[in-house]
């Protein structure tokens, strides 16, 4: 006998009579034993993985400075790409003074400067706006952009306006010390409820204002993060004009784009992080605005710290920022004062990493006490002040500059810094699709033997650099069972598979009742959506499912729901996102571990498994074919549009921008793969939309706007009209049960002996 014929046999006995309670070939699974398992340690382990692995990624030469630059210019260039440092600067002569008829742009007047309101270009249309403190009758010892925390204003920092103690107002002070001073101002986290503009309620939520602006710059490869280096590295284009060393100093978020700023720009000669650096492994758990995509990856800031070095990094360990931002429509996150141990250890790290480089060492790392005073100390300016300009001295604390009447509002001034960056997202947005465009300029679908050929370069990128996949070696099956349904048409069993230590694919497998012995039926896996779970898709024929699963059992096919955590866990996501994963990337794991399992089955036709999802589970069928090996096919129910759009725009009640869901945010997706383009990778296989003219998540338009690109790719280009089909039924979001079953009887081929 051989080692297949006995689960054969016991299947042919299954199938004469009552289905036995355990699946052949599986061992028993108690109650209390189904679900997915915990998948934060798989994660976790990730970001372990990632960390330890960032020497590879490094290839510094010490033999002098000119080639430690060089060395590590790609590692700036990634860092560029990852944080959306992307845009180009907008070349301008010097600061715009901003005044009216009615309010000089002088605003107050120290012992030995001036300060002036200013904005300066720094990319597209897009300004930063701030303050500029200059040296009076005398040429600056220095020039310096002075960076506030975003809870801060400029005033505040340069002793204009009450929030700031005297002794940290450090713009004031370098002012004092004889620097040219340019001050910018951040966009703040102030939560903002949007208003009723129609859209639908979930629309109107509320949200920081850092995060609104993430969300679709994230989307389009772009990063708050990195549009706000553009503002500070926009006034060293100007600063280095003049022959004076250039330094850039911050506290909490300004020491974070200060940190930024300094790496990726060597004309900066020295960079002050106050209240800012430590260990980044809890990048995750920090406000969302903060997410980088795989930033772990490479960078730590230790790795960040080095990018700056031999020039020199002055670290103040002080009391940070402590910030909580918990709004009901944004991600929750929580910045704290960095503990000193973790900043030593962490500069530590930094200076062994560089300990190769000639010369005294660059990172010096200012803290008294237990690390926890007033950020701004005299010991860190006068530290970041020498590094500029040895003969520089810090002064006496002077007092307060004099201000000009003014009837000035910051709140203004923040709302235009915004709409400013809204719009250029917007800007992005609508070119978006030449850009897509163009990066796909080197799919060939001249004939589908190229296409194919074509086409495996941009899987390999969109599984490595977009979407990411887990690499990491599964457990074996260890596939465990119990009889859930035993119907007249179709019994169905609940199925767990281990994939990583504590880890689960899990789901209801339905088989029809009267197999032949040998007989091997094609299968669809069908996946749930948003709040839904397998047994819906195999008992609730009332639901938008309509059970279709068991529906599907009744036609002939094998099925299999899978069952997946949705929502997904905020933090788990994020983890994700540090390491280049996304919420799809622990989903293919247990997508790709049920097909290998489905296809040692003696009743499973391996080379005919099809993929059919609604809602969340259409968002897992436009992608799992892109992520696992095994799908011949897709079908896509309740959520093909113009992802890219409904993603990023800020002018629609359709869009994710302004909803409470912030794991659906894919970085760079804007740049690379729309639904278009996955349906292009997804063929030459059979691909089809289901769609309900009153479905919400979409309107008609957008749903045909996107689909006539991948029509024409299949009927004009790739010469297989037959494999592409768009059903429109009038009804809602929901599993109609119509054209689909047809699309899946003609192209998983037949259900009835082989």
């Amino acid at each position: 006998m051989t080692l297949l014929s006995l689960p054969v046999l016991l299947l042919s006995a299954m199938m004469a009579s009552a289905a036995p309670a355990v699946l052949p070939g599986t061992a028993p699974l108690a109650e209390g034993q189904g679900g997915v398992g915990h998948w934060d340690g798989v994660i976790d382990a990730e970001i372990d993985r990632a960390t330890a692995g960032r020497p590879q990624h490094w290839k510094r030469d010490f033999s002098s400075a000119e080639s430690y630059n060089r060395s590590i210019e790609a590692n700036r260039t990634r860092f560029a790409h990852i944080i959306g440092a992307r845009d180009a600067r907008v070349p301008f002569d010097a600061p715009s003074l901003l005044a009216t008829v009615d309010q000089p742009a002088l605003v107050g007047r120290g012992k030995s400067y001036d300060v002036h309101r200013v904005n300066w270009a720094a990319f597209g249309e897009v300004h930063a706006e701030g303050l500029l403190l200059e040296p009076r009758g005398r040429k600056p010892v220095a020039a310096v952009v002075a960076v506030p925390d975003c809870a801060q204003t400029p005033e505040q920092i340069c002793g204009l306006a009450p929030g700031v103690a005297a002794e940290s107002q450090f713009a004031r002070r370098l002012a004092e010390s004889g620097c040219r001073v340019l001050v910018p101002v951040l966009i703040d986290r102030a939560v903002e409820v949007r208003g009723d503009e129609g859209f639908q309620p979930y629309a109107r939520q509320p949200m920081s204002s850092r995060e609104r602006l993430f969300r679709p710059a994230f989307q389009l490869g772009r990063h708050l993060i990195g549009y706000e280096v553009q503002k500070v590295l926009a006034a060293v284009d100007w600063l280095a004009r003049a022959n004076h060393a250039i330094g850039v100093i911050g506290y909490g978020e300004g020491a974070l784009l200060s940190f930024y700023a300094a790496a990726l720009d060597t004309r900066i000669d020295a960079a002050g992080v106050s209240g800012y650096f430590d260990s980044r492994q809890n990048l995750w758990s920090e406000p969302f605005d903060r997410s980088v995509f795989s930033l772990l990856t490479q960078f730590g800031d230790a790795e960040i710290a080095t990018m700056i070095a031999p020039r020199t990094l002055v670290i103040e360990a002080c009391g940070g920022p402590e910030v909580a931002v918990a709004a009901p429509g944004g991600s929750q996150g929580v910045a704290h004062s960095p503990d000193l141990a973790r900043v030593k250890a962490e500069v530590d790290r930094a200076l062994q990493l560089v300990s190769g480089l000639a010369g005294p060492a660059p990172i010096h790392l200012i803290a008294e006490g237990d690390g926890q005073g007033a950020f701004g100390s005299v010991a860190m300016l006068s530290c970041f002040l020498t590094a500029l300009n040895p003969g520089a001295t810090l002064p006496a604390d002077e007092r307060a500059p004099e201000m000009a009447p003014s009837r000035f509002d910051p709140r203004v001034r923040q709302q235009r810094q915004m709409h400013e960056i809204d719009r250029h997202n917007q800007e992005l947005l609508g070119k978006s699709w030449k850009v897509r465009q163009q990066f796909m300029a080197g799919l060939d679908s001249s004939s589908v033997e190229k296409h194919q050929a074509t086409k495996l370069p941009y899987i390999e990128h969109l599984r490595r650099e977009v979407l990411g996949r887990l690499d990491t070696p599964v457990l074996p099956f260890n596939a465990k069972s119990r009889l859930r349904y035993d119907e007249e048409k179709w019994s169905c069993y609940e199925v767990r598979l281990d994939v990583f230590p504590g880890a689960h694919a899990f789901g209801y497998l339905v088989v029809p009742q009267g197999l032949k012995p040998g007989e091997r039926r094609p299968v669809v896996v069908c996946q749930h959506g948003g709040g839904g779970n397998p047994d819906q898709l195999v008992k609730d024929e009332a639901g938008a499912y309509h059970a279709f699963a068991a529906r599907l059992a009744e036609e002939g096919f094998v099925t299999f729901a899978p069952s997946v955590m949705f929502p997904p866990n905020d933090s788990l996501v994020r983890k994700c996102n540090s390491v280049g994963l996304t919420q799809y990337s622990y989903v293919a794991a247990m997508h790709q571990q049920i097909l290998n399992w489905l296809r040692t089955q003696p009743f499973v036709a391996a080379d005919r498994i099809g993929l059919y999802g609604l809602s969340w589970g259409g968002k897992t069928a436009m992608r799992m074919p892109l992520l696992v090996d095994g799908y011949a096919m897709t079908i896509v129910s309740g959520d093909f549009n113009e992802w890219i759009w409904k993603t990023a725009t800020n002018d629609s009640g359709y869009s994710y921008v302004f909803q409470p869901e912030p794991y659906i945010f894919e970085f760079d997706l804007g740049s690379t793969y729309g639904y278009a383009e996955m349906a292009a990778l997804i063929a030459p296989r059979p691909f089809m939309v289901e769609r309900g003219h009153f479905d919400p998540v979409g309107s008609d338009e957008q749903v045909g706007f996107e689909f006539a690109k991948v029509r024409q790719l299949y009927s004009a280009r790739l010469q297989l009209p037959d494999h592409c089909a768009i059903e429109w039924f009038v009804g809602g979001h929901e599993i109609h049960l119509g054209e689909t079953f047809a699309f899946l009887h003609r192209h998983l081929g037949p259900v009835g002996e082989d």
